[in-house]
């Protein structure tokens, strides 16, 4: 099953006048990064950066005079979000905006039902406990290190692993799909197979040389029927 973790910043708070500047997103599948990720900023057509919105994400208007227009980068984006499901935090507020800029480009909107909104399932896991980002990552204990500020790429990438966290913790991608999910995250409508997408670069190795060396020490007094002898590139 294929996911987009996403997030926005905006000029302000009202979706009818103000504008998106910002737009985050991680892909996951079966609920693990795949390390494909979207990421633009976006200058706003005739809007200035509200000063509130700009203390909390730090875009200023100087920031975002030569980034694309929306309808610039509408077609990536699209492209990107095509038909996964879409998870946000107060996900109802970026939708808003994002299909606000999508009505006027005369696009259509994207169906409400795609969304899952991770602010009601923390409420419900965690009543009468604070449900903001900040406060979910401090109680799952998920480093913010790297934030500052709020920014759509680094919203998405900490909601990823709250998300993770509450639908059952890393122990959730783990578990047997049923046969209707398997047959869902072949593909959309049409029921086309789709493949898991390569990441764009491989994993860093993990092992050691001296981790490699003692299992090849290890394997060696095991004898010439030792099962390991047969794996490929295994070298006595």
């Amino acid at each position: 099953m294929r996911e987009i973790v996403f997030d926005t910043e905006t000029t302000g708070l009202d979706f009818a006048e103000d504008r998106v500047i910002e737009i985050g997103g991680i892909e996951l599948w079966n609920h693990i990064p795949t390390g494909r990720e979207f990421h633009r900023f976006i200058r706003p057509q005739g809007r200035k950066v509200d000063p509130g919105a700009f203390d909390i994400h730090g875009i200023s208007d100087d920031f975002l005079k030569d980034k694309p227009l929306f309808a610039d980068v509408v077609e990536d984006f699209l492209a990107f979000f095509e038909d996964a499901r879409l998870i946000a935090h107060n996900g109802t507020f970026d939708m808003r905006f994002i299909n606000a800029e999508l009505a006027r480009l005369d696009r259509p909107p994207i169906p409400a039902e795609r969304l899952v909104d991770t602010l009601p399932m923390a409420r419900r896991k965690f009543p009468m406990a604070p449900a903001t980002l900040d406060a979910l990552c401090s109680r799952f204990s998920i480093d913010t290190s790297k934030r500052d500020k709020h920014g759509a790429l680094v919203d998405s990438e900490l909601l990823a692993q709250v998300y993770i966290e509450l639908i059952g913790g890393r122990q959730s991608a783990l578990r047997l799909v049923t046969e209707d999910e398997a047959r869902a995250s072949e593909g959309g409508a049409a029921g086309s197979a789709r493949a898991l997408p390569p990441r764009p670069a491989p994993l860093a190795p993990r092992l050691t040389d001296a981790e490699r060396e003692a299992h090849r020490a290890f394997v060696s007094g095991l004898g010439e029927a030792a099962l390991w002898r047969r794996v490929e590139g295994f070298d006595p």
